[in-house]
C-alpha cells in the first residue's frame, strides 16, 4: 500500500499542473504577464519592452495566438496581454479579448509600440516586460514557470521579490515520484479524489481533438491519417492526438488542460488514452486512472529535463501515454517499464525547434514508437540494459535521458535558438 503522505502529495502535483490554458503556453505566459504590468502600472502603456530567453523567443517566434486574428510573436502576444488581457484568467488570460481591444492592439503593434530584446539567461524560461506610460513604467519579470512571478516594480520600486529566485512558484514534494509508484497511486487513489481532474482533461481536450480533426488548421494531419489509415484504433489514437495539438499551435481559442506547463505535452499524455479506452470498450474507472498514470509519469520525466530544453516534450509525453496504455489493458509493471525502454530506445533524439502546427506531427510521430514500445512490451520483448542510453531500471533510463535533455542539449538549444534569430 501506498503511503498516505506520497498519495495526498501526488493530489496535490496534479493540482498544481493539470490547469486549463488557452493557446501555447509561451505566449500565453507572455501575456499573462503583461496584463499583470499593466495592473501594476494602472494605465494604458504607450511603449513596451519584452526581454526573453532563447527558448522563449523559439517558442513564441511561429505559433497563432488564440483571439489575436491569426498573428504570431512575442509583440502581438505581449500588446495583447496589456492591452485586452484578463489577469484573474491565468492561462486563459486572452479569453477577454474583444473586436474593440484587437483593433487598439493591431494599430499599436503598427506604430511599433512594442519591442523585443535577446535576454542572456542561464534559465530557459525567463522574461522581463516592461511597460511605459510617460514617466511611469512597470517590471514583471517571470522565470522557470510560466506564471511565476519573481519581481514586480513600479518605478523603480520593489513592490514584490520572490524568496527563492532559482525555483518554480510549485510547493508539492515531488522527490517521491517513481515508476512504482506511480503505478500504486494508479491502482490505489479514490476514484472521486481524482475526478476532478480527469472529467477536465477528457472534456477540453477531447474537444479541441474534434475540433482539430475537422481538417481546417495546419495541413489537417488528423483527417488525413485517418483517410490514409481508416480502420486502425491506433492511427485512430495518433491522429485525435496530432489533430488537437495541430488546432491549439494554429490558434485556436479552445482551451486545453496542460501537463508540465505544456497544452502538447497535456493532450499527447490524455487524448490517446481516452480514444484508444473507448474505441476498446475499456470501463470509465480504469480510463481514469489510466489517464492519471500518464499525466505523473509525463510530470516524472520532465522533471529532469525541465520545463523548455532542445528535448521534444512530446517524446515524454508521448512514452507516458504508451506505458498508460500497458497500464490500461492489465500489464505488469515489467511491462509498463519495458514500453519506457522501448520507447527510449526508439526516438529520444527528437529535437525542440519551438511551437508551431507542425509539433503536431511531432506528437504522431512519438505516439507511432511509443505504441509499438507497447505492443513489443506486452510480447515480452524488449531492448536490454546498456543498449546505447538504456539503463538497468526504467526509472535511471528517465533519469538518464533528463540529463542528455537538459545538460547534454543545451548547446544544441543554442544552435537552434541562433539559427531562427538569424532567420
Amino acid at each position: 500500500m501506498l503511503d498516505e503522505k506520497i498519495k495526498k502529495d501526488f493530489l496535490a502535483i496534479l493540482e498544481e499542473e493539470l490547469i486549463p490554458a488557452m493557446g501555447c503556453t509561451e505566449p500565453i505566459a507572455l501575456a499573462f504577464a503583461s496584463a499583470k504590468a499593466k495592473e501594476v502600472l494602472g494605465e494604458k502603456p504607450e511603449k513596451i519592452v519584452a526581454k526573453c530567453s532563447g527558448n522563449i523567443i523559439k517558442n513564441v517566434r511561429c505559433v497563432r495566438i488564440p483571439n489575436s486574428g491569426g498573428m504570431t510573436g512575442i509583440e502581438a502576444a505581449c500588446v495583447l496581454g496589456a492591452l485586452c488581457g484578463d489577469i484573474e484568467r491565468g492561462m486563459e488570460v486572452l479569453e477577454a479579448v474583444t473586436e474593440e481591444g484587437l483593433e487598439e492592439a493591431l494599430e499599436f503593434l503598427k506604430d511599433g509600440g512594442c519591442s523585443v530584446e535577446y535576454l542572456e539567461s542561464p534559465f530557459p524560461l525567463h522574461f522581463i516586460i516592461c511597460l511605459i506610460s510617460g514617466e511611469n513604467y512597470s517590471e514583471v519579470e517571470v522565470r522557470h514557470g510560466h506564471t511565476n512571478i519573481v519581481r514586480i516594480t513600479k518605478n523603480g520600486e520593489n513592490l514584490y521579490m520572490a524568496d527563492n529566485f532559482e525555483k518554480d512558484s510549485f510547493t508539492a514534494d515531488r522527490n517521491e515520484l517513481s515508476v512504482e509508484n506511480i503505478f500504486d497511486f494508479a491502482n490505489e487513489v479514490e476514484l472521486s479524489a481524482i475526478l476532478p481532474f480527469v472529467k477536465k482533461q477528457i472534456e477540453y481536450n477531447m474537444a479541441i481533438a474534434k475540433e482539430g480533426m475537422k481538417g481546417s488548421y495546419g495541413v489537417g494531419i488528423g483527417k488525413e491519417m485517418m483517410e490514409l489509415y481508416p480502420d486502425s484504433v491506433f492511427t485512430k489514437v495518433k491522429a485525435f492526438a496530432a489533430a488537437a495539438s495541430e488546432a491549439r499551435m494554429d490558434g485556436c481559442s479552445m482551451p486545453v488542460i496542460i501537463t508540465s506547463g505544456s497544452g502538447n505535452q497535456g493532450l499527447a499524455s490524455s487524448v490517446p488514452i481516452i480514444v484508444y479506452a473507448r474505441e476498446k470498450g475499456v470501463p470509465e474507472e480504469k480510463m481514469y486512472r489510466s489517464i492519471i498514470f500518464s499525466s505523473l509519469m509525463t510530470i516524472f520525466q520532465k522533471e529532469y529535463i525541465g520545463k523548455l530544453s532542445a528535448f521534444c516534450g512530446a517524446v515524454s509525453a508521448s512514452c507516458a501515454a504508451g506505458a498508460a496504455i500497458t497500464y490500461m489493458v492489465g500489464g505488469s509493471i515489467r511491462q509498463i517499464k519495458d514500453t519506457i525502454d522501448n520507447t527510449m530506445a526508439d526516438i529520444p533524439g527528437i529535437i525542440c525547434d519551438g511551437a508551431k502546427s507542425s509539433c503536431a506531427a511531432k506528437i504522431a510521430s512519438a505516439l507511432d514508437a511509443s505504441i509499438f514500445a507497447h505492443v513489443l512490451a506486452m510480447k515480452g520483448k524488449v531492448y536490454g540494459a546498456n543498449t546505447g542510453i538504456l539503463r538497468s531500471d526504467a526509472g535511471k533510463t528517465i533519469r538518464s535521458v533528463g540529463h542528455i535533455g537538459k545538460v547534454g542539449m543545451k548547446q544544441t538549444d543554442s544552435e537552434i535558438v541562433k539559427l531562427m534569430i538569424e532567420n
